[in-house]
């Protein structure tokens, strides 16, 4: 497996020509675009979540959450879409109630729960291809914000948001996810074998 790379933050300069522009209009915070914001969203995790906890909880609906310094992989995803605007859970669970055959049964349910549906990565990679949000093609066509999903070792699921950083090299973006031990930025793209890769807004 390739070597691991923990991304450090720092300040992000920006250029500005004076020409024609007050103090005020140089200052202005630069928009930034959807995935750069939910990229970022992500990012601000590391630090914050720092357990790796499947259990079960009850959560509050919508806009419930486990306790932010512990959550799973999806919980990165839900976080960050929950930053921008977007309520994953409540979302999910909706399409899920209406359409609950299309999601996968290997955990036996019944019918929906609105306190784990949206945690799981099986899910998710449903919701997010009935919606419209898979990309075709390679990693070539990854950008910052966009979700990647895998399968670790034992077939286990994963998923991880695209970072604004590269390797190094710039071979390849980092990513942002939560495979054990809390939130991490790490050079993990091609690390286990890619089975999904999708990019929000979905049009669900």
């Amino acid at each position: 497996m390739r070597r691991r790379e923990l991304i450090i933050f720092g300040a992000a300069g920006l250029a500005l020509s004076a020409a024609g522009h007050s103090w005020a209009d140089r200052l202005a915070p630069v928009a930034k675009t959807l995935g750069v914001r939910i990229a970022d969203a992500a990012a601000a995790q590391y630090g914050v979540t720092t357990i790796y906890d499947p259990s079960y909880v009850r959560l509050d609906y919508p806009m419930g959450d486990v306790p932010m310094e512990r959550g799973v992989c999806a919980d990165v995803v839900i976080r960050a879409l929950r930053m921008c605007g977007h309520d994953l859970q409540a979302s999910l669970h909706t399409d899920m109630a209406s359409h609950f055959s299309a999601y996968p049964k290997t955990w036996g349910l019944k019918s929906p729960d609105k306190n784990i549906d949206h945690r799981r990565v099986l899910n998710l990679e449903t919701y997010f291809r009935r919606s419209g949000g898979a990309l075709p093609g390679g990693n070539a066509v990854l950008r910052a914000g966009d979700f990647v999903t895998w399968r670790l070792p034992g077939n286990l699921p994963h998923i991880g948001v695209i970072a604004t950083q590269q390797t190094q090299d710039r071979a390849r973006p980092l990513i942002v996810h939560n495979v054990g031990a809390g939130v991490q930025i790490e050079d993990v793209l091609e690390s286990w074998p890619i089975v999904g890769r999708f990019r929000f807004p979905v049009t669900l």
